[in-house]
């Protein structure tokens, strides 16, 4: 009702999160756009925006208005949350652990985080690639020549000097 009298009013942020809650994503946006319109500036606004977009898979325009928020309350907690929950939608598990982390450096006393946290650092440690183990130098083909040429010379040289010492014995 407040909304309703006063368009200009600042009460359709509530309208909108109440709408987000209650899983009418659409019109949350809808709300939101209108009012950030007229305040541009309503950071949890953009917050509510960035959340409903997310759940309507809108993440490039999620991503946008968290990062806005972020930009003008970078220890938005809210904001956090919701970048980390696109990378993890996108399969970036580094990039949403990193974000996590972030958040949880903000609530470091949050179960869900840490649970989170721990989550997605098992994941990432389980899906790591076993580490590539070089036995031989690579090396360039010339230089690759140029080692094969001095082990054999090595080789022929070791060679006479055993042949001379069993010449020696005999």
């Amino acid at each position: 009702r407040r909304v309703q009298k006063d368009p200009a009013s600042i009460a359709f942020a509530q309208l909108a999160e109440e709408y987000r809650r209650a899983g009418q994503h659409a019109e949350a946006v809808e709300v939101c756009r209108s009012g950030l319109a007229i305040h541009p500036g309503y950071l949890s606004a953009r917050v509510t925006l960035g959340r409903a977009l997310i759940e309507l898979g809108d993440l490039d325009s999620a991503r946008q208005e968290l990062q806005t928020v972020l930009g003008g309350a970078p220890e938005n907690l809210s904001a956090v949350r919701g970048l980390a929950e696109i990378h993890h939608r996108r399969g970036d598990l580094t990039a949403s652990l990193a974000q996590y982390r972030t958040a949880l450096s903000l609530a470091p006393n949050d179960p869900d985080l840490e649970q989170t946290v721990a989550g997605l650092t098992r994941q990432i440690e389980a899906a790591a690639p076993e580490p590539i183990v070089v036995l031989e130098p690579v090396l360039p083909n010339a230089e690759r020549d140029r080692a094969v040429r001095t082990a054999a010379a090595l080789e022929d040289f070791l060679a006479a000097i055993h042949a001379g010492g069993a010449n020696r014995r005999s």
